[in-house]
């Protein structure tokens, strides 16, 4: 939802998630990859799509990489590169470097945790129930987290002003029951549920699809932040010309528009051959309104957003009388 800007009394401190309006792409995000690839086409670059990585091979004596990939056909492709950027997850990059990384690093690596996301888009009669672009469900008895209204976001998402598309989505693991379903289980499942919810009405149901996303989210538990210290230490002083970048590549819960600044001035580091920017710093006052101002030395430069402890023993209670 877009809300007015919060105010505490204190001009000075206005809280900047929550802001007036933005500017959003006609039909969606999907707008700007396009421009962006159709850019790219027209200054001579090549896009590979619906390729996979297999390997990244770093020779040390020429500092250049070669990196193997399947092809749509799933032939066996490689190509020489002298820098490589990397978004994909942290796990699977760290799995397929070569030479291999420490035992140590590897471990680090493994222990990351990713949370799994699904959508599931319902198109049904407009029956005008809210106008926000997305609200927040915490009904324990359903399973749906959260309902995007599309065409909040952009009347040109759904063309019929007598439709809706809303898309329910469910926070998930990879493999889980919920994961696992099928797609029409699924449709049925987000039908049942915006009706409980009082969104939809029987009959009002046109079509629907499901859309799955792996490792949405990193996870922020106890011990990630020291893993991803480990991982970027060793990737640092072995592997000087490979760049993290993005959510996943950087195991950090950036928003979009904080995701592609990572990659911006990752290019700017590239063409200027000096880090005039440190990616992790990208967001980073995230510490400051998530922990408010008692952040401690250690934390502070990480990039890194704290977490917040486990609760050890049980707290003392206080003094009967």
């Amino acid at each position: 939802a877009l809300l007015p800007q919060r105010y505490n009394g204190d001009r000075t401190k206005v809280i900047k998630t929550l802001i007036n309006s933005f500017r959003y792409p006609r039909r969606g995000p999907g707008m700007m990859w396009e421009a962006c690839a159709e850019k790219v086409k027209t200054r001579g670059g090549c896009i590979e799509m619906g390729c996979k990585v297999t390997g990244c091979a770093y020779d040390e004596l020429t500092s250049t990489w070669n990196l193997q990939f399947k092809d749509r056909q799933s032939n066996l492709q490689s190509l020489t590169a002298d820098h490589v950027i990397s978004s994909a997850p942290m796990r699977e990059l760290v799995r397929g470097l070569s030479p291999q990384v420490s035992e140590r690093t590897l471990r680090a690596a493994e222990s990351l945790k990713y949370r799994d996301f699904l959508t599931v888009m319902l198109i049904l009669k407009e029956r005008n129930v809210f106008d926000d672009n997305w609200i927040y469900i915490h009904d324990p008895s359903v399973k749906v987290g959260r309902i995007q209204n599309f065409r909040s976001w952009s009347p040109e998402m759904v063309p019929d002003p007598d439709k809706v598309c809303y898309g329910l989505e469910y926070f998930c693991f990879e493999h889980d029951g919920l994961w696992d379903s099928s797609d029409s289980d699924l449709i049925e499942l987000a039908k049942r549920e915006l009706i409980q919810i009082g969104l939809a009405r029987e009959g009002d149901f046109v079509d629907g699809c499901v859309v799955r996303q792996k490792k949405a989210y990193p996870v922020y538990d106890d011990d990630y932040a020291r893993h991803v210290a480990t991982i970027r230490q060793e990737l640092e002083d072995r592997y000087p010309n490979l760049h993290l970048v993005g959510r996943n590549g950087m195991h950090k819960y950036n928003n979009q528009d904080h995701a592609m600044m990572t990659a911006m001035l990752c290019v700017e580091n590239i063409l200027a051959d000096a880090k005039l920017y440190d990616l992790w710093q990208v967001n980073g006052d995230a510490e400051y309104h998530e922990a408010g101002p008692a952040v401690t030395e250690e934390t502070i430069g990480t990039g890194l957003r704290l977490v917040p402890t486990r609760v050890v023993a049980a707290p003392e209670l206080a003094p009967e009388g």
